[in-house]
């Protein structure tokens, strides 16, 4: 495994640091001023999750968001852009009330990305780690990982105001 190099900080948010892990890993880091049970809320229920998930830079519209969030479970997400629909969905393959969520990304022929988010509460502060294991390290560069700094700030904005 390669050393792990910082990536770098988004300029806008200095909460939001991504680091280069390994060829095929990559992490983003973000400290919320929010308990890590509104936190996980956020992700875990489709009504709060739509409202920050989608990059607003990206021009994408979040058309349909279906999360059944327990092992085993099923997600997916349709987008609109252009006229055209994507979709993105998975399993949930760990599901740990407040501190631990990990589901894979299906679509695609180039194989299963693992994704593993951490919710870790520190007085009354929660330190958000999302990791993503990419099946081989030419999809690292093609990954959402790029658009985590600015869907985390929207995320922020969303606590700030439940």
């Amino acid at each position: 495994m390669e050393e792990s190099k910082e990536v770098g900080a988004n300029p806008m948010n200095s909460n939001t640091f991504v680091e280069r892990k390994s060829d095929r890993e990559v992490t983003v880091t973000h400290k919320f001023n929010a308990p890590a049970k509104l936190v996980y809320e956020a992700w875990t229920n489709a009504d709060l999750f739509r409202r920050w998930w989608v990059p607003k830079s990206y021009g994408l519209n979040l058309i349909s968001c279906e999360m059944d969030v327990r092992a085993g479970g099923r997600y997916c997400l349709a987008f609109r852009h252009e006229g055209s629909t994507m979709e993105f969905f998975g399993t949930y393959l760990e599901v740990t009330p407040h501190s631990r969520l990990v589901w894979t990304n299906d679509e695609g022929d180039a194989g299963q990305t693992i994704t593993t988010v951490t919710f870790e509460e520190v007085g009354a502060k929660t330190v958000l780690v999302v990791h993503d294991l990419y099946p081989s390290k030419e999809l690292v560069d093609t990954g959402s990982t790029g658009a985590m700094p600015e869907v985390l700030a929207q995320l922020e904005e969303l606590l700030a105001s439940l």
